[in-house]
């Protein structure tokens, strides 16, 4: 009964989110303004939803309970009861338990001021960077990759070289290449941290239990690599543009170098490949996923990913290399995952 009222209930439980076609969207459980959470309005799935950033999902009433009840399946059920006017008295309007609303909203007055404050912080890092990689480490450290953009005619914009970025794993500022991830308006809205090490055997990614970091906010956001054959920005790009979207970096990279016919973009995290805004235009979609066998989640992702492209009205495409375990970078340098030579790809 809520899924066939879904439509009521979803603006009511998150009133900040929008219609995006059979779905209502918004960042995330606490209801802000964004992409990441999909809650499907209507067909077999109505009341289905998933935040394609936590992995969270659920039916109707799971959507009470996270967004009411922290979880709680039981009181979220009381409510349900009671709202769909199944029970003694009158349907109630929407409100939260008063002590949890009172956290929730400070909870999200705390949550939009860190991620304005780290929003800031990464459009000051982007600006304080200079453009251009031509001659840097970045440029080194892709070339040994198998990454060799000079073949393209032009390095991506997208992508930048900052001597001193600090890494709070180490305690200290690192070399680091630094890409641009844009919201679907174009706008910065985080940018992408790989800490790069110097190695006699040249530029390499610096050995850190975590290599590569995000700062800011990017849910349905992505870098904007290459702009394909059209050459024109990803806002106004052309029917007929055919869009590959990778999960990482260097392999979306990979492609570009291997189909530079083809429009490019890193979704940069598996989880937000679903949630990345695509204009109209783009019919043609192509998922370069990496080979992760027996990786359930990762399974899933890439599935709502396609079912996400799909219910767009768009023709998509999976393509998956055959090395085990392996990416797009591993074919596009030839290795297989123990350094030999990839008879079959």
């Amino acid at each position: 009964m809520l899924a066939e009222r879904i439509g009521v209930l979803a603006r009511e439980l998150l009133p900040n989110g929008r219609k995006d076609g059979a779905e209502w969207r918004c960042g995330s459980l606490a209801g802000e303004k964004g992409q990441s959470l999909a809650v499907h309005l209507n067909g077999s799935r109505a009341g289905v939803w998933a935040d394609f950033s936590s992995g969270e999902r659920g039916d109707a009433l799971d959507l009470v309970a996270a967004v009411l009840f922290a979880g709680d399946r039981r009181e979220a059920m009381k409510w349900a009861v009671s709202w769909l006017g199944l029970g003694d008295g009158a349907a109630p309007t929407f409100r939260a338990p008063e002590r949890r609303q009172v956290a929730l909203d400070r909870g999200r007055e705390d949550l939009d001021q860190d991620a304005q404050r780290k929003r800031a912080s990464a459009r000051k890092l982007w600006h304080d960077t200079p453009a251009g990689i031509a001659g840097t480490p970045v440029e080194a450290y892709l070339a040994g990759r198998g990454i060799i953009l000079r073949e393209l005619g032009r390095a991506p914009g997208a992508l930048r070289f900052n001597p001193s970025v600090w890494c709070a794993e180490v305690q200290r500022p690192l070399p680091a290449m630094i890409a641009a991830i844009c919201g679907p308006s174009g706008k910065l809205v985080a940018v992408h941290r790989t800490w790069l090490g110097e190695t006699p055997g040249g530029w390499v990614k610096a050995d850190l239990q975590n290599a590569k970091k995000v700062l800011g906010s990017f849910a349905g956001g992505c870098v904007r690599l290459w702009r394909g054959a059209s050459g024109k920005a990803l806002g106004v790009a052309p029917e007929g543009d055919v869009t590959v979207i990778a999960e990482g970096i260097e392999t979306a990279l990979s492609v570009a170098v291997a189909c530079p016919e083809f429009r490019v973009l890193s979704a940069v995290s598996l989880s937000n490949m679903a949630a990345v805004a695509l204009p109209d235009t783009l019919k043609d979609i192509i998922i370069a996923a990496d080979n992760d066998s027996g990786n359930e989640k990762a399974r899933r992702a890439l599935e709502a990913a396609l079912k996400k492209f799909a219910s767009q009205g768009r023709t998509v495409r999976l393509a998956m290399p055959e090395i085990v375990h392996g990416d797009w970078n591993d074919v596009l340098r030839g290795k297989d995952t123990d350094g030999q030579e990839e008879r079959s790809v």
